[in-house]
């Protein structure tokens, strides 16, 4: 963590140089330095090299040699996903880039930063900060100073307005162009839409999800469907089902993208799903078998 306030002043001081090459490649290091600080926070085998035998012993406090390897960066930018709703897939992809970038900035003859305009993703790489910093229960204030802080916490809010606006826009779009279409075919492609599931469009998400659930478009009111990852379950009766063989459990879920075949609005992150007016937070109770644990074979 305080390697990655180093890295990020350097890069204010970088910027205040009008040296815009150098001040991607501080916040690309700032960037993964505070991943990996929050990974830490709950244990440092999470930012240690699983295949790297010193690594896990310092992870375990129990220092061999300095030799230390750390996971890369697309590793590090997964396992975020799973401590925050809001480090969804364009987040994850943004921070990919960014240390793609970063790579190639620095074993290349390439200056991939040189291309790159700060308005086209100076926000993001605030809004990808911030998530990081909540994980943290810290803020940008705390990370660069009151006084760093307004511009960044002005380009996030900036962000997320234009964001939520775009949201808001796609969904009147689709909206108005589903209206258009005449009554009799929209009348028969949303009666359609009810018995529809997921599974009967191939291919309809661009995100990989562990669960599809159905949900009423905000555009033509027609079935529409949700993608999302698993992040808690909670087991409610230990002892369901017929002798008490099963277990009921509570899983819940939270989308990263939303698709309606009906109208073709398509929303890929939790902030346009929420800025859409859509409950991105899904839970359902689920009866399974309980697993035993195998008996010692005590005497």
């Amino acid at each position: 963590m305080g390697k990655s306030r180093v890295y990020v002043q350097r890069a204010f001081r970088s910027k205040q140089a009008k040296d815009f090459d150098e001040y991607q490649l501080w916040l690309s290091l700032a960037l993964e330095l505070l991943g990996k600080a929050a990974l830490a926070n709950i244990h440092s085998s999470l930012v240690v090299d699983p295949t790297h035998s010193t690594s896990l012993f310092a992870a375990s406090g129990v220092i061999i040699s300095t030799d230390i390897k750390t996971i890369q960066a697309k590793t590090l930018y997964e396992r975020l996903g799973h401590l925050s709703k809001y480090f969804d897939k364009s987040v994850k992809d943004f921070c990919d880039a960014i240390s793609l970038r970063r790579n190639a900035e620095l074993h290349s003859g390439e200056l991939p930063f040189k291309q790159m305009r700060l308005e086209a993703w100076e926000g993001k790489f605030w809004h990808a900060a911030q998530i990081i910093l909540d994980l943290l229960q810290s803020n940008l204030e705390e990370w660069l100073g009151a006084d760093r802080a307004k511009a960044p916490i002005q380009l996030v809010n900036e962000a997320a307005e234009a964001l939520q606006e775009a949201a808001k826009l796609r969904v009147v779009q689709a909206r108005d162009h589903f209206l258009q279409r005449p009554k009799k075919e929209r009348d028969e492609v949303l009666s359609l839409s009810k018995n529809k599931h997921a599974f009967h469009y191939p291919k309809i998400f661009k995100f990989v999800g562990e669960h599809e659930w159905p949900v009423d478009c905000p555009a033509c009111a027609s079935r529409a469907f949700f993608a999302g990852d698993l992040f808690a379950e909670e087991v409610l009766d230990e002892n369901a089902g017929e002798g008490g063989l099963e277990e009921e459990v509570e899983k819940s879920y939270g989308a990263e993208e939303f698709r309606c075949p009906t109208c073709n609005l398509h929303l890929d992150s939790r902030e346009e799903i929420e800025a859409a007016g859509l409950n991105p937070d899904y839970t359902e109770v689920e009866v399974r078998e309980r697993e035993h644990e195998p008996e010692y074979g005590n005497c």
